[in-house]
């Protein structure tokens, strides 16, 4: 079935991942075993990639930036950190991204992915406990397994049952032994990026006290897109970033680059850049994409004199409720929370997916469409990711095609009453709304 419905997924595109880009066109005479390009391309609105600020830009001051420090340092650094990869910028990088979070010091890493599943290992290990959420991204659960440690999943947001699974770790101890476990970890995400649900921090901040356990909090998506500073979840909720052991994002997001971070205590750094497998064996983070984030930081920070990072965060939230507000009215059932600019529109019917996605394309819009195994078979999506570099004319032209093909495809499913227009604050600790969301990780009936 894959091969016939290929065509929408892996579309290469050749711009700036903007709130435009350009798509390749490509056509198959073998039903999907093979493409062919045809020369020519698509203009498409964008919402499909992760450029939440909107820094994913080739002109401007942080493109500029990123120029002027691969002709000052080159492109490669040709080490690891531990040997002689480990350069003046990566210094200031560091410095800038603990006093950007707020924890006394911080640890990057050339690649996302790895940041979590080569870091996690150094970290837990056996006779460990992890409580995972039941939608972590992939590369936490790999680290998980790769540690050795027991893992054990919660519900999705679910704190009675995080209390529970708390309170017999706590009881019971490890199987056959009942020895005490070594130490407990919550490990959770600030946005999940399948779901559009924000995490109930400040109930899994109480439960970690409660329990003396420890909590890996993941802002792949939150950091940047999330607070009234941009520092995440833990800003959006108000919380005290000391109450979070292991802070870890990425910069693939919102600021536009790559590369990931973990912050926390100097004790947690220094063990971490001794024992890491991406300190030891990973190559250092490249001189432009280590610049491109000291640039966007600084500017969501103010520090480059400028109110240009504040736009760009109030412009994201205001975006945010005004596509959900607007899903949610034309009857379209929309997972996730009120402030989360990743929006899951439930498509269900696998047949859909393929419909929905060239139907789309037709009209210019590049989507991102998922299906099983990324959900279950029968919660198939369309998964939209907003940008402060979208405006208020490329929404309602969005808006006016997924109306029309609402209704043509039948996926309007809502039989709620529309909601009034929302005013970005946050509606409830499970960050549900009506529609059709989650709420504790099952459907609002």
């Amino acid at each position: 079935m894959y091969l016939r419905i290929r065509d929408c997924w892996n579309r290469p595109i050749c711009s700036v991942p903007g709130a435009e880009i350009d798509l390749m066109d490509r056509v198959t005479d073998d039903y999907g075993w093979n493409f062919r390009f045809t020369g020519t391309t698509t203009r498409a609105v964008n919402l499909g990639s992760y450029n939440y600020l909107g820094f994913a830009e080739n002109s401007g001051v942080c493109a500029h930036a990123a120029i002027a420090s691969t002709k000052r340092l080159g492109v490669g650094v040709g080490s690891t950190r531990q040997e002689v990869g480990t350069m003046q910028i990566h210094h200031e990088l560091e410095e800038l991204v603990a006093r950007f979070i707020g924890t006394e010091d911080a640890v990057v890493f050339g690649m996302g992915f790895a940041t979590n599943s080569m870091n996690i290992p150094s970290i837990m290990h056996k006779g460990c406990l992890i409580l995972s959420d039941q939608y972590n991204h992939a590369s936490l659960i790999l680290g998980s397994r790769l540690s050795g440690a027991t893992i054990q999943v919660f519900k999705h947001n679910d704190m009675e049952d995080l209390e529970a699974r708390l309170r017999d770790a706590i009881v019971y101890g490890q199987p056959r032994s009942h020895r005490a476990w070594k130490k407990i970890f919550i490990m959770v995400e600030g946005i999940y990026s399948m779901e559009g649900s924000i995490v109930c921090l400040p109930d899994v901040i109480r439960l970690k006290k409660k329990y003396k356990a420890y909590l890996y909090l993941d802002e792949a998506h939150s950091i940047g897109a999330l607070g009234p500073h941009g520092r995440g979840v833990v800003d959006y909720w108000d919380c005290d970033v000391r109450d979070v052991d292991i802070m870890m994002g990425t910069f693939t997001k919102s600021f536009g680059s790559l590369g990931g971070y973990i912050a926390g205590k100097k004790e947690l750094i220094n063990h971490l850049r001794c024992n890491s497998q991406n300190c030891c064996y990973g190559t250092s983070m490249s001189p432009p994409v280590a610049q491109q984030i000291i640039t966007t930081m600084k500017i969501i920070m103010g520090a480059d004199g400028t109110d240009e990072g504040q736009r760009r965060i109030q412009q994201l939230a205001s975006n945010t409720v005004y596509f959900r507000t607007r899903l949610k009215q034309m009857g379209f059932i929309v997972y996730g929370s009120d402030d989360s600019p990743v929006v899951p529109m439930m498509l269900f019917m696998v047949a859909k997916v393929p419909a929905f996605s060239r139907a789309m394309r037709e009209a210019g819009i590049a989507v991102v469409v998922v299906g099983h195994p990324a959900t279950s078979v029968i919660e198939s999506r369309a998964r939209f990711c907003l940008s402060a570099s979208l405006t208020k004319d490329m929404l309602d032209r969005v808006l006016t095609v997924i109306d029309r093909v609402g209704d043509q495809l039948t996926l309007k499913y809502s039989k709620l009453n529309p909601p009034r227009p929302l005013s970005g604050s946050k509606n409830n600790m499970e960050g549900e709304q009506n529609g059709g969301a989650r709420m504790n990780g099952k459907k609002k009936q």
